[in-house]
C-alpha cells in the first residue's frame, strides 16, 4: 500500500468556543479548574449563557493535532463524527480547508455536533466542559480502511474511551495499522480519562500501542503514583516510545534505551495552553513521519506548543513549516 498520508487521526470531531473566565466564574459555576468535564445539552446551553465574548473555532483534540501537522506541510487525514447541521457544516470545512483528508459521513438526525466550552483564566489554564453530542456516534463502521492503511502513522485520541462504539473503532483501525505495519499511536488526553479507564487504556497500550503521548499528570495518574521517574520508567516497559510534555520544563522522550530531555520554547506571554498537548504531538509525529531524531521531533512538538498558547485557540495561527525553518528545523 502507498503512503498517502503521515498522520491518520481519529478523534472526537468538536467546535470549540473559547472565552476568557476568572477563578471566581469557575467557583460560581462549580468548574474544576484545568479539566475537562463531561455535559449534556442543558448544561451546555445554561453556561454557554452566562460565558463572555469569546470566539468558536473548529476543534476536538485529534483535529487540532491534524491541523498542526498540516501547518508543517505534513499529509494529513481526519476520522470522525459530526451531525448534518451548521457546526457539523463548519467542522467539515476548517478541516478541508487546511488541506486534511476529511469524507466521514455525517449524522443524520440524533445528537447536535458537539461543542466544548472553554474558559480560560489569567493564568492561560482552560477549563472545558465538553458535550459529546454526535462525536460519540463514531463507530467501527466509519473507520475506512483505505484512509487507516495508507498513514504512515495512525493517531488514536484518549477522550473517545468515554465510548463503547468508539472504543470497538479503535480495536478496528489498530488491527487495520497492524495488518499493514503502521505505526500505531495514542494521547492519554486528560488525567480523568486516564482515572475512568486505567484498566482499558493500559491494557490497549500493552496490546496495540507503539507510541505514547502524554502530559506528567497524566502520566503519574497512569501508574497512580507521584514519582514522574518511576511512572515514566513504566511507561517504557510497555511502548516503543513515550514522550511526555512537562509544561514550562518542556519534554521528556524515552525510547529504545535512551532518554532525551527537550526544552520548552520560551514565549513571552502564555495566554491560553488549550492545544498545547496536541500541537506538540502534531510536531512530534511530523518529524517522525520524516524519519526524523528523535530529540528533533520533541523540538518540532515544543516549537509548535510554544506557538499555540502564546494566543487564544487550539490552532496555528502562523505556518509552522516556515516557523521551524526559521528555528533551523
Amino acid at each position: 500500500m502507498t503512503e498517502l498520508y503521515d498522520v491518520a487521526a481519529i478523534g472526537n470531531a468538536i467546535v470549540d468556543v473559547i472565552a476568557p473566565a476568572t477563578d471566581d466564574f469557575l467557583s460560581a459555576n462549580a468548574l474544576d479548574k484545568g479539566a475537562m468535564m463531561l455535559i449534556d445539552e442543558a448544561r451546555g446551553v445554561e453556561l454557554y449563557g452566562k460565558m463572555a465574548a469569546g470566539i468558536e473555532a473548529s476543534g476536538g483534540s485529534a483535529g487540532n493535532t491534524i491541523a498542526g501537522v498540516a501547518s508543517f506541510g505534513g499529509r494529513a487525514a481526519y476520522l470522525g463524527k459530526v451531525a448534518k447541521d451548521q457546526l457539523g457544516d463548519v467542522f467539515a470545512h476548517d478541516m478541508r480547508a487546511i488541506g486534511a483528508h476529511f469524507d466521514t459521513p455525517p449524522l443524520l438526525g440524533g445528537p447536535a455536533t458537539a461543542r466544548s466550552l472553554i474558559n480560560v483564566t489569567p493564568d492561560g489554564e482552560r477549563t472545558m466542559c465538553t458535550y459529546l453530542g454526535a462525536s460519540t456516534e463514531f463507530a467501527a463502521d466509519d473507520v475506512d480502511p483505505a484512509v487507516i492503511e495508507a498513514a504512515k502513522i495512525v493517531y488514536l485520541e484518549g477522550y473517545l474511551f468515554d465510548a463503547e462504539a468508539a472504543r470497538r473503532a479503535f480495536a478496528k483501525a489498530a488491527g487495520l495499522a497492524r495488518g499493514s505495519g503502521r505505526m500505531i499511536a495514542i494521547t492519554l488526553s486528560d488525567g480523568f480519562v486516564v482515572e475512568r479507564h486505567r484498566e482499558a487504556l493500559l491494557g490497549f497500550i500493552e496490546s496495540q500501542v507503539d507510541l505514547v503521548f502524554a502530559n506528567d499528570t497524566e502520566l503519574m495518574a497512569m501508574f497512580q503514583t507521584d514519582d514522574f521517574n518511576d511512572a515514566m520508567a513504566q511507561m517504557r516497559g510497555k511502548v516503543k516510545i513515550a514522550a511526555v510534555t512537562r509544561g514550562a520544563a518542556g519534554s521528556t522522550i524515552a525510547a529504545a534505551g535512551q532518554t532525551f530531555d527537550v526544552s520548552a520554547y520560551p514565549v513571552e506571554k502564555v495566554v491560553d495552553t488549550t492545544g498545547a498537548g496536541d500541537q506538540y504531538a502534531a510536531g512530534f509525529m511530523f518529524g517522525l513521519a520524516k524519519g526524523r531524531p528523535l530529540n528533533v521531533c520533541g523540538q518540532l512538538g515544543s516549537l509548535a506548543a510554544s506557538e499555540v498558547i502564546s494566543h487564544y485557540g487550539p490552532r496555528p495561527l502562523v505556518n509552522l513549516q516556515d516557523l521551524a525553518a526559521s528555528k533551523g528545523l
